[in-house]
This record gives structure tokens, C-alpha cells and sequence, in this order.
């Protein structure tokens, strides 16, 4: 797909070092009681985002009226599926950075300060994303299975990417980034991982971070039942063959490479952050 109207090539070593501004982009779909915790644990951040904006992807329930009450903009997306409700929460972001975590999730209370600190630090990033655990399940099995859960995704798309992935419950991006592959994510596609498609077109763009510290709390439920393991696996294949040949291993290393080298043009990136 064509880059953005508004982008021009440039390279990312040339955005400022500041974080500015922060919106927290949730999407949810009839998850109102959880979605009720995960706001007032960003109430109680020690950096409170700027702005918290809440999809709502055809709820039957009240997570709307919980999202407003606890003082988020509320978007409404009619477009089934988290690859258009979260990126409709992208476009609606104003903040310099953007956050996204799940409604089932539970910030630790230095998330969002730890986020602008990655990239106050390391300028040349265009995102990062952390780890997680869970907060049900047998207590004692929390933490490793929530590491075992993440490092066997990282083993499975690292290959693919040639860098490392997304993690959608626990990700920030800048917002120029995010501008400059709007047009090229695959938000119509309900059968995919949202965060997978993103790696791979913010990684062509320039470097995906590690956030080290403030991991992210996260529900079990997912990983109940095998249908919904196998769905995700499923969605993960997916993902990764839709970028095909294009994006078929050996040329996107080469490509990532290249760019990362300064020998071949970054596509369509807008350098600098938009003036407070």
C-alpha cells in the first residue's frame, strides 16, 4: 500500500529525544468488569497518561458507560475484531506516544512512566513492549507460564520478523510511527494478530525495543481451553504468511539489514515528533 499523503523519507536517528504526550488506547469488546480494574490501575500510574481512549467494539454490555465513568474518551468501531478497533483507537490518539494494553489487564502502577522513559532514552526507537503475567490461574504457575507463553512466541516470529515481535497487551509506539503505516496494517482483517502485523511494518520502519522493567498483568482466560490456543496459533500462521513473498524471511532480513546500515530508503518515514 502507498505510504501516507504526509510522509516523507527520512531516517529514525533523526527524531528528538523527548516523550511529550501519552495516550492509552484500550480496545474491549463486553468486558466491563475488567475493563473497570484496568482504568483505575491507570488512575494510580505515577506518570497518569494525557489521555486514555477506550474501543468499543460492539459491546452488549456496559463497557462503555464503565469506560466514560472512569474517564476515558470512548470510540465506538463497527468493524468486528482487535486489528480495527485498535487501530480506530490509533487514528483517534493525540498524544506524542501511544499505549496500548488490553481491558483484562493490570498496569503495574510504573508502566506508563517506564514507557516514556525507553523512549526519552533511546530515541532511535519507534516502539517497545514488555512482558506480562498473569493474575488468576494456580498462584504458583503464574509467572513461568506467563514466561514460557512469551518466550515461545518469541521464538516463533523472531525467524519471521527478523527482529523482535509486539506483544499487544503490553506495547508503545510513537505516534509518527504508528502514521506512517496506518495505510499498510491489515485492520480489516479480523483472522489476525493485530500486534504480529504491526511488528512487521514498524520494524521495516526501525527499531523495536525491550521494555525492561513495570511488566503487565494479564488474564489467563485466553488459554483455557484449547480452541482458543489453537485459534491464536492459527491466527499467528496467519499473520505471518499474509506477508509473503515480500516478506518471506531471507529478503526481509537482507531488507531490515539494509536499512539499518542507512543503505536502502526507510519507507515513507515522517521524521520528528508533531510540536506540542
Amino acid at each position: 500500500m502507498p505510504a501516507d499523503d504526509d510522509a516523507s523519507p527520512g531516517g529514525v536517528d533523526a527524531l528528538p529525544p523527548r516523550a511529550g504526550t501519552v495516550s492509552v488506547v484500550i480496545p474491549v469488546k463486553d468486558d466491563g468488569a475488567a475493563l473497570e480494574r484496568c482504568l483505575r490501575a491507570l488512575r494510580y500510574q505515577t506518570r497518569p497518561p494525557d489521555e486514555v481512549i477506550v474501543v468499543d467494539n460492539g459491546s452488549s454490555d456496559t463497557s462503555a458507560d464503565v469506560a466514560r465513568r472512569g474517564g476515558a474518551v470512548v470510540v465506538s468501531c463497527a468493524t468486528p475484531g482487535i486489528p480495527a478497533a485498535s487501530a480506530a483507537g490509533y487514528d483517534r490518539a493525540s498524544g506524542d506516544l501511544i499505549l496500548r494494553l488490553d481491558a483484562d489487564c493490570i498496569p503495574d502502577p510504573r508502566w506508563v512512566e517506564a514507557c516514556t522513559n525507553v523512549f526519552r532514552d533511546r530515541p532511535e526507537l519507534v516502539a517497545c513492549t514488555g512482558g506480562a503475567r498473569f493474575t488468576d490461574g494456580p498462584r504458583l504457575l503464574r509467572r513461568p507460564l506467563a514466561a514460557a507463553y512469551l518466550t515461545a512466541y518469541v521464538l516463533a516470529t523472531t525467524p519471521a520478523l527478523g527482529h523482535r515481535p509486539l506483544f499487544g497487551s503490553n506495547l508503545a509506539m510513537r505516534s509518527d510511527a504508528w502514521r506512517t503505516v496506518r495505510t499498510r496494517v491489515h485492520r480489516h482483517d479480523a483472522e489476525i494478530h493485530d500486534d504480529l502485523d504491526l511488528a512487521f511494518h514498524l520494524g521495516a520502519c526501525g527499531r523495536i525495543g525491550s521494555l525492561p522493567s513495570a511488566t503487565m498483568g494479564m488474564s489467563m482466560r485466553p488459554f483455557r481451553s484449547a480452541h482458543g490456543f489453537l485459534r491464536r496459533v492459527r491466527r499467528g500462521t496467519r499473520t505471518v504468511t499474509l506477508h509473503w513473498p515480500v516478506d518471506f524471511p531471507p529478503f526481509r532480513w537482507a531488507r531490515i539489514a539494509a536499512v539499518r546500515r542507512g543503505r536502502w530508503p526507510r519507507p515513507g518515514w515522517r521524521v520528528g515528533v508533531r510540536a506540542s
